[in-house]
């Protein structure tokens, strides 16, 4: 028997579905709807019927999700392919609240980043030989800073002649690539498959690449080892304020499940392992931009040193070279190549007529 899945009748939320403007959506009650809409937040003069409309809404999207149900918090997507987190009381008392994160079915290339002023003509060029060359890059921002659209954007450089697998607990990264393995994480009680059970068996899949969609604990540790033993090219996005925060936040992601491992060799397997660190920031006008790429360099004693290649200019708000030559320059040089050390040269000081 054809078992389709069920029509959910989503209410007044069903407009903001068709919005490509709005690209999550927050209810904190049936009478408060938030939206983020062209990056900002914003409450909007929807509201649900009542209470009980609302919670019809929210018991037809559980019923979508398999397994356990006698818990209070829940993940999954919803049959239109958009990420949704139900919380019950008691975990939020005065309701239940239902948060949906909307996918972009576009993937923005670099061009589309340069025209948005989220990138360089420059740093673009730079990233994209970054990727063609393998090397390991981290993606890092806070929270709504894009990292996810951004790891989309640089796998489209990724060779079709390589494997990738990529580790997620939904699946956002949407790549047009022929030989690709999304492989996701589950949470059911009888069937739980976390993102290290994942990375252990994507390694017995000849992947040459392996992507996590973002480390959010000890699964960090079995990144480095992967990055550090022949998968060049892989990538991940930390939650982190700044590049280096990302370092921070990534030594404290190892010793949640590796609290035994020493500080010096941690950092080690940090510097060998991660070449750059891209940082994403989310304006307070809701425009998301690249404002560092660091190299890491290697280690002096026990600090992981580094390098600012690009960094924002935060009078012309834009992303600029600092006149650092990174390393990995004679990894990315090729034919035709622009990247010579010229390239890195800080761009002359625009002196105002008095």
């Amino acid at each position: 028997m054809n078992m389709s899945t069920p029509k959910i009748n989503y209410g007044p939320l069903a407009a903001l579905f068709k919005s490509p403007d709005v690209t999550e959506i927050m209810i904190n009650s049936w009478d408060k709807i938030f939206v983020e809409h062209k990056g900002l937040l914003v409450q909007t003069n929807l509201k649900f019927e009542d209470k009980k409309a609302f919670d019809f809404l929210i018991g037809s999207i559980l019923d979508t999700v398999p397994g356990d149900k006698n818990q209070f918090t829940f993940d999954g997507l919803l049959p239109e392919g958009f990420r949704f987190n139900v919380t019950l009381p008691p975990i939020t008392p005065s309701s239940a609240t239902l948060t949906i994160r909307k996918f972009s079915a576009k993937i923005f290339t670099l061009d589309d980043l340069i025209d948005k002023n989220s990138l360089s003509e420059k740093a673009a060029i730079f990233l994209k030989e970054a990727i063609t060359k393998k090397l390991t890059i981290v993606v890092s921002g806070g929270t709504g800073t894009g990292k996810t659209s951004f790891l989309n954007t640089l796998s489209t450089f990724i060779s079709e002649s390589e494997r990738v697998v990529s580790i997620e607990d939904t699946q956002e990264l949407r790549p047009v690539h022929p030989n690709w393995i999304h492989m996701i994480t589950s949470k059911q009680t009888d069937l739980k498959f976390s993102t290290r059970d994942c990375l252990m068996n994507s390694l017995r899949m000849r992947p040459d690449r392996i992507i996590i969609g973002e480390c959010r604990g000890p699964e960090a540790y079995d990144f480095l080892q992967v990055i550090n033993t022949g998968h060049e090219g892989s990538m991940t996005s930390i939650h982190a304020n700044s590049a280096v925060d990302c370092l921070s936040r990534l030594e404290n992601l190892v010793t949640l499940g590796h609290a035994e491992v020493p500080l010096k060799y941690l950092r080690t397997q940090m510097a060998e392992g991660i070449d750059l660190i891209v940082q994403l920031r989310r304006n307070s006008n809701g425009i998301r931009q690249v404002v560092d790429i660091i190299e890491l360099t290697g280690m002096e004693i026990d600090t992981i040193t580094r390098g600012t290649i690009f960094t924002l200019n935060r009078t012309t708000n834009t992303l600029e070279t600092t006149g650092y030559v990174p390393d990995c320059i004679k990894r990315l040089q090729g034919t035709n190549s622009i990247l010579n050390s010229n390239f890195f040269d800080t761009p002359p000081k625009v002196v105002k007529a008095s």
